[in-house]
């Protein structure tokens, strides 16, 4: 005799609000975020959900400046490994990180803790373009709703 076990597919909508925390006060560099969403997470699935988002740094400033990108720890966690989104409305949290390599065996931070910062000499006119990758682990049974983190960025030159 069988018995038949139902799955109910349930979905969570991820996203990282990413805010420029500093950007020293001269027109010599300038900088442009994108957004990273995760869009729905299923619980389910059996595999990490990915996505990516960029920034970029234009300057114009000569001899070439040397740029260097840092996250602050998650706004929901206070830490950088797991950082995690709270869903909206509630308590319920969606564990998540950041990492400078597609691979995501780089946790992007501030240089503590073993994380790294990204670091690049900005010529005038050749904009440098940072991919940051986000991935969210597979198998959290989370109730079904928007999550979402506040990211600090920090741009030192």
């Amino acid at each position: 005799m069988w018995t038949a076990m139902r799955r109910t597919r349930r979905y969570a909508l991820a996203a990282v609000v990413l805010s420029l925390a500093s950007v020293v006060a001269q027109a010599a560099c300038q900088v442009t975020i994108g957004h990273l969403s995760f869009g729905p997470y299923d619980a389910f699935a059996c595999t990490d959900s990915c996505t990516s988002g960029a920034l970029t740094v234009h300057c114009s400033m000569s001899p070439a400046p040397t740029v260097r990108v840092r996250s602050a720890p998650s706004a929901v966690s206070g830490t950088f490994n797991p950082r995690r989104m709270r869903q909206a409305g509630g308590q319920e949290t969606l564990a998540y990180n950041l990492y400078v390599d597609p691979a995501g065996t780089q946790v992007w931070g501030d240089g503590s803790g073993g994380t790294l910062t990204l670091n690049e000499n900005v010529q005038a006119g050749r904009p440098w373009r940072v991919t940051i990758y986000a991935r969210i682990p597979p198998g959290q049974d989370v109730t079904p709703g928007t999550y979402t983190d506040t990211l600090s960025i920090t741009i030192d030159f």
